[in-house]
């Protein structure tokens, strides 16, 4: 059992919060809004963040805080006091196993973000163009040692904080690395304001066009509510564990949805003014961040002290989440017998590292390797996409489905609402139904999508 608490609610939601705030807040979430009717999309993600996703973060805390444990042994301590099939035992596998592959490819792009920053900070980004950007990121992607020394430090960094503990290492680079990410974000945001084109990019994420809204738009919105908010990812399962009980997870369920609902809307009011001001194409995905952006900060004016603080606090973001990503093995692996800490930390890392080499060879020296080629969704994917898509679209749905039905089903009713504090009869109510009904039918409906698309 956990025998360390946060030493304040604000440091719990700080760090839960900064693991959920990640790349995809800065660009995926305000990019498929406005290709996916702009205002209509957000209030449809709102709706799925109110009825579904707020539910099961409450869940996941719960639970966590109840088994006071690794992912893996507090779902096994709930289903044993639950009397309960050790068939559940594999959410807290998945809620382990998942973060830690997933790590492997985050960490590389993540290091993209530090080779960026140190680039911007030496002024290689000024007067750069459309195609010697092209050529840069391309670049990159083409040295593997490159590639392998950022991601390297990024993970080192990672580890060391984690291996340093709660208090002493999560607690304190939460609690300065996600006001400075706030901060990074609102005066960005201010500054895109001043000097872009504010009306488009507005007009872009919030016209509401609900002739937009289809099914797929749908189930798009209702994946990104799910797991921007870090569902089914372990991090919520490794955090909760060391909440003080008289801590309110209804609040802190809703902190948390807010604070990454916000960062995501902040990001698309710093990124598309300047997008669109230089004339630059809004639909590049991760190249928004890595081909356009850089091309964007060199036509605008104080570029020199911009660029690099817009790579700094892409670093923040995607290093936060990195330290979510580990900390479920970690605990985990801290468990087991003749494994501190600091142990743990340093050999989980190497695990990831000795991952991560296939996933940063995928862009250079495997390019063409696509080892599964034999199974449909996956033919044509290199080791980094194989990855990529197995966790976003196979493990973490899964892994949603089940915490949802163990938490709806499993747990026996008194025990979940003594355990979320939820006195009202209303609030119950509506907590059960969106997690014994809407929950499932939801995270089924976006697996199917995904598997089919």
């Amino acid at each position: 059992m956990k025998t360390e608490y946060w030493s304040s609610q604000t440091t719990f939601l700080l760090a839960t919060a900064s693991c959920s705030v990640g790349l995809g807040n800065l660009w995926r979430f305000p990019y498929i809004a406005g290709e996916n009717g702009g205002g209509a999309f957000v209030l449809v993600y709102l709706a799925f963040v109110l009825f579904i996703g707020v539910p099961l973060v409450m869940a996941e805390l719960a639970i966590a805080r109840r088994g006071r444990s690794s992912p893996v042994k507090a779902i096994v301590i709930v289903a044993r006091e639950e009397s309960r099939s050790s068939v559940w035992h594999s959410i807290g596998w998945m809620s382990v196993l998942g973060p830690l592959l997933a790590l492997s490819f985050y960490a590389v792009v993540g290091g993209w973000s530090l080779d960026y920053l140190l680039q911007a900070t030496m002024g290689g980004f000024s007067n750069v163009g459309a195609e010697q950007a092209q050529q840069l990121f391309a670049g990159l992607l083409d040295s593997p040692m490159r590639m392998i020394v950022s991601f390297s430090l990024m993970l080192v960094g990672v580890a060391v904080v984690v291996g340093t503990g709660l208090r002493k290492g999560i607690e304190k680079v939460s609690m300065f690395m996600m006001p400075a990410l706030a901060v990074l974000l609102v005066l960005l945001a201010g500054y895109a304001a001043v000097v872009g084109a504010s009306a488009q990019a507005w007009q872009f994420m919030f016209d509401a066009d609900f002739s937009k809204l289809n099914p797929e738009v749908i189930l798009m919105a209702l994946g990104q509510s799910l797991f921007s908010i870090a569902i089914g990812t372990g991090a919520l399962l490794a955090y909760g564990a060391y909440l003080p009980k008289d801590v309110s997870i209804p609040r802190a369920a809703w902190v948390i949805a807010l604070a990454d609902t916000t960062a995501a809307v902040l990001a698309g009011l710093l990124i598309f003014p300047i997008v669109f001001a230089s004339g630059l194409d809004v639909s590049e995905g991760p190249g928004l961040i890595f081909v356009t952006m850089p091309v964007a900060f060199a036509n605008m004016p104080g570029a020199q002290v911009v660029g690099p603080l817009f790579f700094l606090l892409v670093f923040f973001a995607a290093f936060t989440s990195g330290i979510g990503m580990l900390e479920p093995f970690v605990s985990w692996a801290e468990e087991q017998p003749g494994l501190n800490r600091p142990k743990a930390a340093a050999g989980t890392v190497v695990i990831v590292w000795l991952l991560g080499l296939a996933a940063v060879f995928s862009f250079n020296i495997w390019k063409d390797f696509t080892p599964l080629d034999m199974i449909p969704q996956l033919e044509g994917r290199t080791v980094f996409s194989i990855l990529d898509y197995g966790i976003s679209n196979i493990v973490l749905p899964i892994n949603a489905l089940l915490i949802a039905l163990f938490a709806g089903w499993a747990i026996k009713g008194s025990n979940m609402r003594r355990e979320l504090g939820l006195e009202s009869s209303y609030g119950w109510w509506a907590w059960q139904f969106s997690v014994r009904v809407l929950a499932p039918v939801a995270v089924l409906c976006v697996f199917l999508f995904n598997i089919a698309d």
